[in-house]
């Protein structure tokens, strides 16, 4: 199953997430398919950049977001 998921990167207590497209059973921070946008929560207000058209075609391809990441696409106008 593919997922839309977060990915941390970023220094202990500066957390900065990309969003990437994997395969289900690969770990958090590990191997990803494609990289479709990023996800700063420490800056005021939190900055979302995604590539809207990347995210559609993976949904109609069947990939599905984790709840977070659904919730960002919500915000960004995605979903």
């Amino acid at each position: 199953m593919v997922k839309i998921r977060l990915k941390r990167i970023g220094a202990k207590k500066k957390p900065f997430y990309r969003i990437v497209v994997a395969d289900g059973r690969a770990p958090r921070d590990g191997k990803f398919i494609e990289e479709i946008g990023y996800y700063n929560p420490l800056a005021d207000p939190a900055e979302i950049k995604v590539d809207g058209d990347k995210a559609k075609k993976w949904i109609d391809d069947g990939a599905r977001p984790t709840e977070t990441v659904r919730s960002l696409f919500k915000k960004a106008g995605i979903l």
